[in-house]
């Protein structure tokens, strides 16, 4: 039986809206909370409209992108260690954007070789997974051997870089959010797929119980792998092209978001993209004021906060 617990969704929510105020209001300058609605200079403006607000909502896109991504991979792999990197979808973007970057492309041309490169992985697992009807296992172990070989390009590129582009490419592959832009392709993503799942979720239900059991209720359970894993990917690929390589949102979220509002999939996607979503913009709001005005990536701080979290998470 699924189980469901909505007590908690006005909570999430409160905590969704906090986050958003706590990243917009701290930093190496501070800003009263009057000024986010009524900005009394040129200075406060800037701050808030062309850096912390596009910088804020990148950060809230990319997390709650990441955890419904975890959310789904969790799902069809019948996994609690997945994540959205278990099948390589990041490796592929990390490693065609650092060629650009070595070859010194605009910022529009970084995202699309990040979606360039997520494709590939994509249609990659597809080939080496075909032959086995998509299998749990098979997509899982594709994943594995893919994300290996893109590591070891992308080591074998940092090795080889000049020194003066080394800094910047590692800065990346550990999450950054700095210059980026108000993400409105993105949060449409996030929408619509978000409203895509909130229809499919009775699958998911199903799907949840087993395979065995869902084909003996009538779900289509290859469509749904297919499905969840052209979701889970598209939605990782998307974070990657915004924020870089950040870990750990996709691994936790969703054990925690279950234990918080249970296992229905109507409660509990919503649920992960808000705290995946307020995870990331206190992370990113910490990386940006622990040594202001230095940052550091994003991906340090989450990694510094996920590895005891998910710790705690075993031990509970």
């Amino acid at each position: 039986m699924i189980r469901s617990r909505t007590t908690l969704m006005p909570l999430i929510v409160a905590t969704a809206l906090f986050s958003l105020f706590f990243s917009l209001l701290n930093g190496s300058t501070s800003l009263s909370f009057t000024q986010l609605f009524s900005p009394d200079n040129s200075l406060s403006h800037t701050i808030l409209f062309k850096l912390r607000l596009p910088r804020t909502f990148t950060a809230f896109v990319s997390g709650g992108l990441l955890a419904l991504s975890g959310s789904l991979m969790q799902l069809l792999l019948q996994n609690p260690l997945a994540d959205p990197y278990a099948l390589g979808v990041s490796g592929g973007a990390a490693l065609f954007t650092l060629i650009l970057m070595l070859l010194g492309a605009s910022n529009e041309a970084l995202i699309g070789g990040a979606w360039a490169g997520s494709l590939l992985s994509m249609l990659l697992i597809f080939l080496m997974a075909r032959k086995h009807g998509f299998k749990t296992h098979t997509l899982l172990l594709s994943g594995i051997i893919l994300a290996c070989g893109f590591s070891a390009a992308i080591s074998c590129l940092l090795l080889l870089s000049p020194d003066s582009s080394l800094h910047s490419m590692l800065f990346w592959l550990t999450g950054d959010l700095n210059a980026t832009h108000f993400p409105s392709l993105a949060f449409c993503i996030l929408c619509l797929g978000g409203l895509l799942c909130y229809a499919l979720a009775p699958g998911f239900n199903l799907l949840i119980r087993g395979e065995n059991e869902a084909t003996a209720l009538g779900l289509p359970t290859t469509y749904y792998r297919i499905l969840l894993y052209l979701l889970s990917s598209l939605f990782a690929a998307t974070a990657v092209t915004l924020a870089g390589c950040i870990g750990f949102i996709g691994l936790i979220v969703p054990h925690l978001t279950r234990r918080l509002v249970g296992f229905n999939h109507r409660i509990m996607l919503p649920a992960a993209i808000l705290l995946g979503g307020s995870l990331l913009t206190f992370a990113d709001t910490l990386a940006r004021t622990l040594f202001a005005p230095a940052q550091i990536p994003v991906g340090i701080i989450m990694a510094l906060i996920g590895v005891p979290a998910f710790i705690w998470l075993l031990q509970s």
